[in-house]
């Protein structure tokens, strides 16, 4: 659905009986627009439908560029109802499944047994595709009843207990997960990614726990994962992006989380009307410590992938394929966009074109060096 955030006292203008128009591509919202501008969003929306045609047609083509290199493009997902939707838009795995929503809107904490359903219902759907289920990432913008006990009020909830954090300080809501990811990998190939590290030691915390736990469910001669499932970490605070090289010797693979990564580089809430025009993924701090996980990632030859806004944005897709990253994982309805900008592409020129970016040292040049290169294609 189209939508447009931070409209201050919009319905203050607004009654019962008028005619808006909502552009959630441009950020608009027009109160009983003229005859030309009706007809004109409805030649838009005509428009949109043909582009929507066409891209269905890119759905069982392959994501490759033009000089033949293969890109995975994968889902992000918050609950089991969206596995159509990224089948139809030929998502080719999940790259993101945020297990925090099966904790919202209740009063108590889901059961083991009430994620595992949860968790196959998706592997299966899934059909064999590979899901990555990232564990609880609450404490900031999500604040479940349920877990209320465990959260208090706290200054600044982005950098308080949330994530691993608090995961590993109630070690009981970290085994029940792993459990359950546990039992659901019988069904089908799955990966699991922990928010929010930012020490190796956390990584070695989480695999003593998931250790113990298989070895529990074992005893109870409980069917699970066998071999158990890879464990990466989610790269989205600097510190952990800085020392990625030490991270990767304690990780299975790597997933950038950008927009986290942004907000704390540049220490800019997004979600604040007052400052929110400052935030930008193309700064060149963000920009290098992509860079940096990347290529601490392929030295160590582990996956690397991008799952934040970023990797969903078509303007984004050559400096990411530029600087290295050949897996990207997006909203569903993304894929099809981002599909095409890749197999528009030439890598080898991308890859130039991202070496010039990295020079600079400036926002503004990046936005209009990468949007000149983008306007090339």
């Amino acid at each position: 659905l189209p939508a447009v955030v931070g409209t201050a006292e919009l319905l203050n203008h607004v009654k019962n009986g008028d005619i808006i128009v909502v552009d959630g591509v441009t950020g608009q919202v027009i109160v009983n627009p003229d005859e030309a501008t009706l007809k004109r969003f409805h030649e838009r929306k005509v428009e949109l439908k043909r582009q929507a045609r066409k891209l269905e047609r890119l759905r069982n083509l392959p994501a490759m560029t033009r000089d033949e290199v293969q890109i995975s493009l994968q889902a992000n997902i918050d609950l089991p109802g969206e596995i159509d939707g990224a089948l139809e838009h030929g998502a080719e795995g999940i790259g993101l499944y945020r297990t925090e929503y099966v904790f919202l809107n209740r009063d108590d904490v889901p059961t083991q047994d009430e994620q595992y359903v949860e968790l196959r219902n998706i592997i299966e759907g899934m059909k064999g595709r590979t899901v990555t289920v990232r564990t609880l990432d609450v404490g900031n913008d999500k604040l479940p009843y349920s877990l209320g006990e465990h959260l208090g009020v706290s200054a600044n909830p982005a950098m308080g207990l949330r994530a691993i954090r608090l995961s590993l300080k109630v070690q009981s809501l970290l085994e029940n997960q792993l459990s359950a990811i546990l039992r659901a990998g019988i069904h089908g190939p799955v990966r699991i990614l922990i928010p929010m590290i930012s020490t190796s030691s956390e990584m070695r915390q989480v695999r003593q726990i998931m250790k113990k736990v298989a070895t529990r469910l074992r005893r109870k001669k409980i069917k699970i994962a066998d071999p158990l499932p890879p464990v990466g970490a989610m790269i989205e605070i600097p510190g952990a992006a800085l020392s990625a090289d030490g991270l990767a010797r304690d990780c299975d693979f790597f997933s950038i989380g950008t927009n986290d990564l942004t907000m704390y580089t540049l220490a800019i809430d997004r979600g604040d009307e007052q400052v929110a025009h400052l935030y930008s993924p193309l700064h060149p701090a963000v920009l290098r410590l992509i860079q940096f996980t990347t290529a601490a990632a392929l030295r160590a030859r582990i996956p690397v992938n991008v799952c934040g806004e970023m990797a969903g944005d078509e303007r984004m897709t050559a400096i990411l394929l530029g600087l290295g990253i050949r897996d990207l994982s997006m909203a569903s309805a993304a894929v099809p966009r981002v599909k095409q900008r890749i197999r528009g592409l030439d890598l080898s020129e991308a890859t130039r074109r991202a070496q010039t970016i990295m020079e600079q040292a400036d926002s503004g040049m990046v936005a209009a060096l990468l949007d000149d290169f983008n306007a090339l294609a």
